[in-house]
């Protein structure tokens, strides 16, 4: 009997399952030039890791509203890579029910993904934070970059604050609990370019194993839950996603 290469292999251990969700960090957007956090080329390596700590943005929104214009903008204009794109074909495929990400860069809704939990936010809206306005990113590099001052809610002027969580803020309550309920219902966690050291995320593909389900991890490093995956493919994203889409047959 043949054996299955990887991406047979993992596509088998999907479709085995009763039901999966992908959970994805910021490894899984590297290949679409979106440097993590704290890899070797990291964005902590040019930038200092306060710039999300919510009472430094308080005290000073220039500063932050500056690291957006140089570095966030860039970020807008990235596109779903290979395996952004597998994940929403196996969305529609119904191999898995849906996507939680500790990502803001709006790459899996863009690449067709449909029931996404985003712990984090997102960059695609910005909150203001007296009266909770909701604007479009579009607005706030329109103020930015025409009229060349921090942007301010037009019915409050209150300032606004990306819809994305900072270091200091709640995970969005409603979100979180979406996941843990994902988690505790789900036969099979399927975690992506994710360090799993950043808590409270990392507990969630944790409470699928510890209700009897199965963890496979698809990162290069070494990440926080190894020791509970029943399949590690300790491999560059990138390149097993090609494989996976060839078995799917997606291009």
């Amino acid at each position: 009997m043949r054996k299955l290469n990887d991406a047979e292999e993992f596509l088998s251990i999907i479709r085995s399952s009763k039901r999966a969700y992908v959970f994805t960090g910021a490894g899984i957007s590297t290949p679409s030039g979106i440097p993590d956090f704290r890899g070797s080329r990291g964005l902590y390596k040019e930038i200092p890791e306060d710039i999300f700590d919510i009472d430094k943005f308080y005290e000073n929104p220039e500063r932050y509203y500056e690291f957006h214009k140089k570095r966030i903008s860039k970020m807008r204009n990235a596109k779903p890579n290979i395996a952004h794109l597998v994940i929403a074909k196996m969305e529609e495929l119904n191999l898995i029910c849906c996507v939680i990400t500790q990502n803001i860069d709006g790459l899996h809704k863009e690449a067709g993904s449909r029931s996404i939990i985003r712990l984090h936010g997102t960059l695609d809206r910005y909150v203001c934070t007296k009266c909770g306005e909701i604007y479009s990113y579009d607005f706030v590099e329109n103020v930015l970059w025409k009229n060349k001052g921090l942007p301010h809610c037009m019915k409050c002027g209150g300032l606004l604050k990306p819809d994305v969580v900072f270091f200091g803020e709640p995970l969005p309550e409603m979100e979180l609990l979406k996941a843990y309920k994902t988690a505790e219902e789900s036969d099979l966690a399927i975690v992506i370019g994710s360090s799993l050291v950043v808590y409270p995320a990392a507990i969630i593909p944790r409470l699928t194993v510890e209700n009897g389900g199965k963890l496979v991890i698809i990162n290069l490093s070494e990440t926080g839950l190894d020791n509970m995956a029943y399949r590690k493919y300790e491999t560059d994203i990138e390149e097993f996603f090609k494989k996976v889409a060839k078995e799917l047959g997606v291009k």
